[in-house]
C-alpha cells in the first residue's frame, strides 16, 4: 500500500540555512530523514512529520508565533531535547527555546498537561505557578507543586 502524503505540511522560511537547519533537526530526532533537497527548498521528515524549508532570503524571520511542540515522556527525554536544541540558542520561560536557526520549540513533558488539567483548581494552579518560574521544565518540581498540601 502506498504511503499517503499529508495534506498540510509546515513550511519554514530561512535566509540561506534551510539545508543546514534540516540536517541539524534530523540529527536530534531518531526517526528523521532528508527527503529531497534543492538550492531553494529542502523537504525533510521528523518523527513522521513532513516539513519543508525554504532559502527565501532575509526578508522574513521565524518568531514565537510558530513553534514545534515536543511532547516528552520522561525527564530524560526533556533533558535530551533541551540540551540539543538550546545549544547556541535563546532559552525562554516555560520550556520554550529558540534554536540557533531561529525556530521556536516547546519541550514539554506530557505529565504537565495532565497536572494543569486536574479538576482540583488549587493543585492545577500550583503546577502552573511552578512552571512559570522554569526555563527547562522539571517534572520533579511540577509533581512537588501538585502534591503540596
Amino acid at each position: 500500500m502506498a504511503k499517503v502524503s499529508p495534506k498540510i505540511t509546515p513550511f519554514l522560511w530561512y535566509d540561506t540555512q534551510a539545508l543546514e537547519a534540516a540536517k541539524f533537526y534530523c540529527s536530534i530526532f531518531k526517526n528523521s530523514k532528508i527527503l529531497d533537497e534543492s538550492p531553494l527548498v529542502v523537504t525533510f521528515e521528523l518523527e513522521g512529520q513532513k516539513i519543508m524549508a525554504l532559502n527565501g532570503g532575509p526578508q522574513f524571520k521565524l518568531n514565537e508565533s510558530f513553534s514545534f511542540f515536543i511532547e516528552c515522556d520522561s525527564q530524560q527525554e526533556v533533558d535530551e531535547f533541551w540540551e540539543k536544541l538550546s545549544a547556541d540558542a535563546i532559552k525562554s520561560q516555560c520550556g520554550w527555546v529558540q534554536d540557533k536557526f531561529g525556530l521556536w520549540w516547546q519541550v514539554i513533558p506530557s505529565i504537565l498537561m495532565k497536572l494543569v488539567g486536574d479538576p482540583d483548581k488549587k493543585k492545577a494552579q500550583r503546577v502552573m505557578d511552578a512552571m512559570l518560574k522554569m526555563t527547562k521544565i522539571e517534572i520533579k518540581l511540577l509533581q512537588q507543586a501538585y502534591d503540596q498540601k
